[in-house]
C-alpha cells in the first residue's frame, strides 16, 4: 500500500488516528511484515472453521458462487455478512473492493457488529466515508494471506498493522477476534470471517 489519505478521529473509538483506503495491488510480500509462517494443517484451498456451517452449501452466498464474484458483491450474498455489506455500502467502499486485486478481507460476522455498543456504531454511521470506512479499511490487507501464512503482523490498508497468532485451523486476530471460517475466496479476494469488529490503535 503506496498511497494514503487522512481521515477524521473518533473519540468512541478510543480516539483512533486512521486513514483512508489507497489503491491495491500489490503483493503480500510488500504489504505485510510477517512474523514466522505457521504450521497449518488446513488445507490451502478450502475454507475452514465452525463458522463455515452457516454458509449456504448452494447458491448465492454458497462458497461456489462467492468465488465467482469479487469480494464486495460476495459479502453482500453471504447471510454472516450482511451487516458488513450494509456498511461496505454505506461507506461508499464497494467499488473500491470491488476493483481491488489479491487483497485479504477479515470480515466481521453480523454478530460481531452487535457487540459493538450502540453509541459507537452509531458515531461511525454518522460519518459513514471518514470514520466508519477508516475502520473498514483496518479489516482489509493488500495481498494474499493464505492458512499458511496468515500469522504474523499485516499492514493493513488504513496504515496500521494488525496482528494475527495461531496456527493450523485456529487464528486470532489482534489477540480478540477468532477466525470462524477462513480461507474463502472471492474472485479478487481471501476471506477471513472473523467474530469480532477491529478497532485501529490510536495513534
Amino acid at each position: 500500500m503506496n498511497t494514503r489519505t487522512r481521515l477524521i478521529v473518533i473519540p468512541a473509538l478510543a480516539a483512533a488516528g486512521v486513514m483512508t483506503i489507497a489503491a491495491c495491488g500489490s503483493s503480500s510480500s510488500e504489504s505485510s511484515t510477517s512474523s514466522s509462517p505457521s504450521t497449518t494443517t488446513a488445507n490451502a484451498s478450502a475454507p475452514f472453521g465452525p463458522g463455515c456451517s452457516a454458509v449456504p452449501t448452494s447458491g448465492p452466498g454458497s462458497v461456489a458462487e462467492m468465488a465467482k464474484v469479487p469480494v464486495g458483491t460476495a459479502a453482500a450474498s453471504n447471510p454472516l455478512l450482511t451487516t458488513l455489506a450494509a456498511q461496505v455500502k454505506a461507506a461508499g467502499l464497494g467499488e473500491t473492493l470491488n476493483s481491488a486485486k489479491d487483497i485479504t478481507v477479515f470480515a466481521p460476522t453480523n454478530a460481531a457488529f452487535e457487540k459493538v455498543p450502540a453509541a459507537t456504531l452509531q458515531s461511525l454511521t454518522k460519518d459513514p466515508t471518514g470514520a466508519l470506512a477508516n475502520v473498514l479499511k483496518y479489516h482489509v490487507v493488500a495481498g494474499t494471506l493464505t492458512p499458511a501464512n496468515l500469522a504474523g503482523t499485516h499492514m493493513t490498508l488504513e496504515g496500521q498493522n494488525i496482528t494475527v497468532t495461531g496456527s493450523g485451523e485456529s487464528f486470532t486476530v489482534n489477540g480478540t477476534a477468532q477466525v470462524v471460517c477462513g480461507n474463502v475466496k472471492t474472485a479478487n479476494a481471501t476471506v477471513y470471517v472473523i467474530d469480532g469488529v477491529l478497532v485501529p490503535p490510536a495513534k
